[in-house]
């Protein structure tokens, strides 16, 4: 594959229009770059619409954005393989095996990884922002 691996911050920056990375992710998703994200997705980003938003709206728009990609065939399926995977990454970075799980995935794609997790992915040269990701094309 060629082209972006988001993981869920980057399709919730898309849709929340206070987030920094707001107009970079739409950006991203509006170029003609393939991108790709992980099943996972479905999950991470309906709970936060849910839960943290209390919008249930949104929550359908980010499933059907998730959908979509995986219509383009950029969605990737979480699996015993990819799962050992992203432990062995979680424990040699100190990250969530959630985190680990798009790091691990982002690598078998051969797509660098887009992120909005500055503590955890971006700053460990692990993932780039949606904004350096548009800057690189």
């Amino acid at each position: 594959m060629t082209g972006w691996f988001v993981d869920a911050s980057v399709l919730l920056a898309r849709e929340d229009a206070d987030d920094h990375q707001h107009d970079a992710a739409r950006r991203l998703f509006s170029g003609q770059v393939t991108l790709a994200t992980l099943d996972l997705a479905f999950y991470e980003v309906s709970n936060v619409a849910v839960r943290a938003w209390r919008d249930p709206g949104a929550a359908c728009r980010l499933s059907g954005l998730v959908d979509a990609l995986a219509d383009d065939g950029g969605l990737s399926r979480v699996d015993e393989a990819l799962v050992a995977n992203a432990t062995a990454v979680a424990e040699r970075h100190g990250l969530s095996v959630y985190d680990a799980a798009y790091v691990s995935a982002a690598v078998a794609a051969g797509a660098p990884l887009v992120s909005c997790d500055l503590r955890d992915l971006v700053s460990r040269n692990l993932a780039v922002t949606p904004e350096q990701a548009t800057r690189a094309g």
